[in-house]
């Protein structure tokens, strides 16, 4: 009786330590290298301050590029190809790449970075939890019954892919623009669609086979609830609360947190009397 008493206790310590380990694992996010053509395209930016080129200078050729930077063509053109979308470069038909008139300040990246530096993913989710839950405090101020009912529709559709095992990121993108569109803010509204859209991906792991498995999924969902029954019952400071909760949450499950030192409670409403409905 002693030695099964013993050996129980030793195959629990086995048993905590594994799961001490696995934790660790899972809290630790992984850490991608950079593409290589996010590199080249950070360090052309760079060289363009550096020298100050004026906005029409033309850069040089993709031959040059190849070998300054020791990339190949394809990489150079990725490069090339992401500096143009963010608004640093343009590219004239047959001529080449130029410095743009105003470089960089035409268009705006949440994350510029295939593999970000966590201090830009905290920075990100802060900004994101600011603004949803100041569009979650309108969305319970000024609800409307459609409103309601697109939010509901897809809780539905999550709850559905929940159960089912599917993928649910296209119905919790959904989501979450019909709560800025519950806002009845519309410059907000068109924010967080932005946002949402650069941002479709990282809901990707939390809805995938392997986050059903480890219950991100089922964790989503609960918040999703959360901040819907908050905006029905027009409990603005409930339903912001519930979501600045969704987004640390969701830092949490990519491996980053939101910072919470020198926090303004309040979001967009603080100044005025929650609870108040539409």
């Amino acid at each position: 009786m002693g030695k099964t008493l013993i050996a129980r206790r030793r195959c629990c310590a086995i048993i905590l330590r594994m799961s001490d380990k696995l934790i660790t694992c899972i809290r630790s996010p992984v850490q991608r290298p950079p593409r290589l053509s996010d590199t080249v395209s950070r360090e052309i930016e760079a060289w363009i301050g550096e020298l100050g080129l004026v906005p029409g200078t033309q850069l040089p050729t993709e031959k040059l590029l190849c070998e300054r930077f020791g990339v190949s063509r394809a990489v150079v053109r990725e490069a090339i190809s992401r500096l143009k979308a963010e608004g640093c470069v343009e590219t004239r038909q047959g001529l080449g790449a130029f410095v743009a008139a105003a470089p960089g300040e035409s268009s705006f990246r949440l994350v510029r970075e295939s593999a970000p530096a966590q201090e830009d993913v905290a920075d990100t989710f802060e900004l994101r939890a600011m603004v949803e839950s100041g569009a979650a405090e309108l969305a319970a101020q000024r609800r409307t019954p459609e409103s309601l009912s697109r939010i509901a529709a897809a809780v539905d559709e999550m709850e559905r892919a929940l159960q089912a095992g599917e993928g649910g990121a296209a119905a919790d993108d959904a989501f979450h623009v019909a709560i800025a569109a519950a806002s009845g803010n519309r410059q907000l509204a068109r924010f967080l669609i932005y946002m949402g859209r650069q941002f479709s991906e990282s809901r990707l792991p939390t809805w995938s086979e392997e986050g059903h498995l480890a219950g991100r999924a089922a964790s989503a969902q609960a918040e999703h609830r959360r901040i819907f029954a908050a905006i029905q019952l027009g409990d603005a400071r409930a339903a912001g609360e519930a979501a600045r909760v969704h987004l640390e949450a969701a830092a949490c499950r990519l491996g980053s947190v939101v910072r919470h030192e020198n926090r303004i409670e309040g979001g967009f409403n603080r100044a005025g009397k929650h609870g108040e409905t539409a």
